[in-house]
């Protein structure tokens, strides 16, 4: 479904929520401070942020490599259409909203199957006169019905820069190269992609203790190597661009993430770890906090 899934009677959005078991989109949106979460995510989320109390890094900083990748592909290839695949509950920095501020036109179309972003999708399809957005509620592991309903919005004839952040480490290795492969097959020379991964090559104690809370709350969670990310692109002859395959603090670092909201000490008093993620400076980050690959690329 796109544009039309909107129309979906609320009720029935509604049905589909499963509020027993924690979903990673909605979890993600805990940790960027959203509101938008039931206390089984808050409750994945407090237990991760127990085994890695610097865990918080690894999905701010992620975020803020969405928005350098974003803004260096837009400015620097001139390519203005964007299929997003898993960009959970919106934030304030959406891929169309970085896209659209250097290219008007640019046009974004969004993908997820939880029912919680779906009911938030009109959130994400506020666009510009001159560009355009939509939504497609389909999962990673359908490539062909995304790719026939994203063709509403976006050129396949032209470039299109596929965005896969912090979502193929929820696919086993058996679905998730295939899937990569057949979205990559569907584009067009001069297309890119942005992706991020979870690892333990970097600090395994801590992620593999992040990786346990996950697990036993029914998530596949699969932790990649960097040659196992890089398969990503070399399987399907794409060329990485500079840095290469690096943690998501040393991409192409641009003077620091954006400073935090800002909370007088009363309010701060009050909140616990997890409330008070939103409201910490995230450019205090070492090697030994990211556990997160992420980088770039151009099919020839």
């Amino acid at each position: 479904m796109s544009g039309d899934a909107l129309s979906q009677d609320p009720a029935e959005l509604r049905r589909r929520i499963d509020t027993t078991k924690a979903h990673p989109a909605r979890v993600y949106d805990v940790f960027l401070g959203g509101k938008d979460n039931y206390p089984v995510d808050r409750d994945a989320a407090a237990a991760a942020l127990a085994a890695n109390p610097r865990g918080y890094l690894d999905v701010r900083h992620n975020r803020d490599f969405l928005r350098r990748a974003v803004t260096a592909l837009t400015t620097e290839s001139g390519v203005r259409q964007f299929l997003d695949i898993g960009t959970g509950l919106p934030t304030q920095e959406n891929v169309h909203q970085i896209a659209q501020r250097i290219t008007p036109d640019a046009r974004v179309v969004y993908v997820d199957n939880d029912p919680v972003v779906l009911a938030h999708a009109r959130a994400l399809l506020t666009s510009g006169p001159e560009g355009r957005t939509d939504y497609i509620d389909a999962d990673l592991k359908q490539p062909a019905q995304i790719l026939e309903q994203a063709a509403k919005t976006l050129d396949f004839e032209e470039p299109v820069v596929l965005v896969l952040v912090a979502i193929l480490h929820f696919v086993e290795d058996e679905e998730a190269y295939p899937i990569v492969r057949d979205l990559l097959a569907a584009l067009p020379s001069g297309s890119r992609i942005i992706l991020s991964h979870l690892t333990e090559d970097l600090n395994p104690e801590a992620i593999r203790a992040v990786q346990r809370t996950y697990t036993e709350r029914g998530f596949t969670f699969v932790l990649r190597s960097r040659a196992e990310v890089e398969r990503f692109f070399t399987d399907n002859g794409l060329v990485l661009d500079e840095p290469g395959v690096v943690p998501a603090h040393h991409w192409r670092p641009d003077g620091g993430a954006p400073a935090p909201e800002k909370a007088d000490a009363d309010l701060l008093a009050t909140l616990d770890d997890i409330e008070m993620v939103r409201y910490r400076d995230i450019n205090d980050v070492t090697d030994a906090d990211i556990n997160v690959y992420v980088a770039t690329g151009v099919k020839p």
